[in-house]
């Protein structure tokens, strides 16, 4: 048990996936894992253990944000033994030909402040994606026949943006999508020597301004889970 997951000892899998919101946790493990048992309730940050085609799973909410994130992949990591973690969330597409349930997957994650920049300092640290899991999510992509995008993905944080003028220029260079937890959960893992990766799902356009109605999101996100879920055990 740490301060903020309240699992016990071997109740957290080496295998985590991590959506930002617990409700979305939840809907995973009942859709996804058999014999799903909930083993964090700490701060509603809800978190489920199970099994996928007999492989130990764990699904745990990681909130919105770098910070929040920062928080559970460290105690997940440090405390409970994980060793690779992989973001299932949703993105706001900034290319034109990225298209609303588009799945992207984020070779790198640009940003401009992570929880980890303290650490760094001088340094701009480059996050990335774990190479194996990378190529085994874009191979589970083309299974399911998904249309899919890989690249460089922007981490905010800020929900609320207003810096048209550096939108611009990640567009400019082909910044695929932004989000708000990849980069740090990339440094993180770099920095206890564990697997990484974001796969996320188009869910509204910068640009045009179009987004998925809120029934549609469930039915698109499902795509996502089992594409992370292939790529960590292939």
């Amino acid at each position: 048990m740490t301060i903020h997951i309240g699992a016990a000892a071997g109740d957290i899998a080496e295998t985590v996936l991590m959506p930002g919101d617990p409700q979305r946790a939840k809907w995973a493990a009942e859709k996804f894992l058999d014999n799903a048992l909930c083993v964090n309730k700490t701060r509603g940050m809800l978190g489920y253990t199970g099994t996928w085609k007999g492989h130990r799973v764990t699904i745990q909410g990681s909130g919105m944000g770098m910070p929040s994130l920062s928080i559970y992949a460290n105690e997940l990591l440090r405390d409970y033994g994980a060793k690779t973690l992989i973001r299932i969330g949703s993105c706001g597409a900034m290319q034109e030909h990225v298209g609303l349930r588009d799945i992207v997957i984020a070779m790198t994650a640009s940003t401009l402040s992570t929880p980890s920049k303290g650490l760094f300092r001088e340094l701009s640290f480059a996050p990335c994606a774990d190479f194996g899991l990378l190529e085994a999510a874009v191979a589970a992509a083309r299974r399911h026949g998904a249309t899919t995008h890989v690249g460089g993905i922007y981490s905010s944080d800020v929900f609320y943006d207003e810096r048209p003028d550096l939108n611009e220029q990640m567009v400019r260079h082909g910044v695929l999508a932004v989000e708000m937890e990849a980069a740090e959960l990339y440094s993180v893992a770099a920095r206890h020597n564990a697997r990484a990766l974001a796969v996320l799902t188009v869910s509204d356009h910068l640009a045009t301004g179009a987004a998925l109605p809120a029934e549609d999101r469930e039915r698109s996100f499902g795509e996502m889970v089992a594409i992370a879920l292939e790529a960590a055990f292939n």
